[in-house]
């Protein structure tokens, strides 16, 4: 089965909770928000008013940084999320690729090879104090010290962990330990500290994918893909609407077309284009931004629609 969450931030609270409402009878899976201290909203405070007005919607960061966020205040967030939402608390991950957030809390910008570090140790961590355990951790990396969450406790007995990345050592990390793999499709942050190159040809797909199933190996379930979708257009001509993008990345049209990070054609196609992400990839969850709710909506219809009954 196909799964569907949006990302959005809230701008003010009558269309954020309206947004909320909206999503949950559209039938998606998850509400999340970015997290990015200083430039959207809170995470946590925008997810415990959306599940006031919700019941079902699973609501969630996507995802935090782990570079500048300690692993009991994320830890802390998260299990109060749950308390508060009835148990539908989502846990999202990331190493984090803009210096200007590091900045902002007054430390030092680290290397890709730190960054994962840090990731990693975070991610273990407030999985640690989610379930109840005490952390000490005396690292470069991280430290935390008799770290433990009294209350509130989680309602879930296991909150679901989602790490976005196109790291190779995070990718077999998250194979190995998380719930979902957040296929960002990201290679090299450029010069703005935002943007980034792209890992969207097929080879580069499947050298993602080898890293999962590595770190996957001897699991008895292994984790849910989830790929992260930068372009949603319902249109006659896909071929024309992707051409200046697909020129500007590298990538011919077909190519473009054909990742699991562009949901463009019409209706049918694009249906058709997720199912063949699920046979080629092994990809059934997909994270699209609010601007793309509409268009995902009629498509979430249309896979309901031609799904075989059960």
């Amino acid at each position: 089965m196909t799964h569907f969450s949006l990302q959005a931030n809230a701008a003010d609270v009558d269309s954020w909770l309206d947004l909320a409402r909206r999503c949950e009878a559209a039938g998606f899976d998850a509400l999340l928000t970015a997290d990015h201290p200083g430039t959207a909203a809170s995470p946590f405070v925008e997810l415990a008013a959306a599940a006031a007005v919700t019941s079902t919607i699973g609501l969630g960061s996507y995802v935090s940084n782990a570079g500048i966020r300690e692993p009991i205040l994320l830890a802390g967030d998260v299990a109060t999320l749950d308390a508060l939402s009835g148990g539908r608390a989502r846990l999202g991950i990331g190493a984090g690729h803009t210096p200007g957030e590091w900045d902002a809390v007054g430390r030092p910008y680290p290397d890709v090879a730190g960054r994962v570090r840090r990731c990693v140790a975070v991610a273990e961590a407030v999985r640690g104090l989610l379930d109840g355990k005490e952390i000490d951790v005396d690292t470069p990396e991280l430290v935390a010290r008799g770290a433990r969450l009294a209350g509130p406790r989680p309602v879930q007995d296991r909150i679901p962990l989602t790490l976005g990345t196109a790291n190779s050592r995070l990718l077999r990390w998250a194979g190995a330990h998380a719930d979902v793999v957040g296929l960002t499709g990201f290679g090299r942050t450029l010069s703005d500290g935002h943007s980034h190159e792209v890992r969207w040809r097929p080879a580069e797909i499947e050298a993602q994918l080898e890293h999962v199933a590595a770190g996957a190996a001897g699991r008895e379930r292994p984790p849910a893909l989830e790929a992260l979708v930068q372009i949603v257009e319902v249109t006659d001509d896909a071929g024309a609407r992707v051409a200046d993008r697909a020129e500007r990345l590298g990538l011919t049209e077909a190519e473009l077309l054909a990742s699991p990070f562009v949901l463009v054609g019409t209706r049918a196609e694009i249906v058709s284009a997720i199912a063949e992400h699920e046979r080629r990839w092994g990809i059934t969850r997909f994270v699209v931004r609010v601007g793309a709710m509409e268009a995902v909506t009629s498509i979430m219809s249309d896979l309901n629609a031609s799904a075989p009954d059960r």
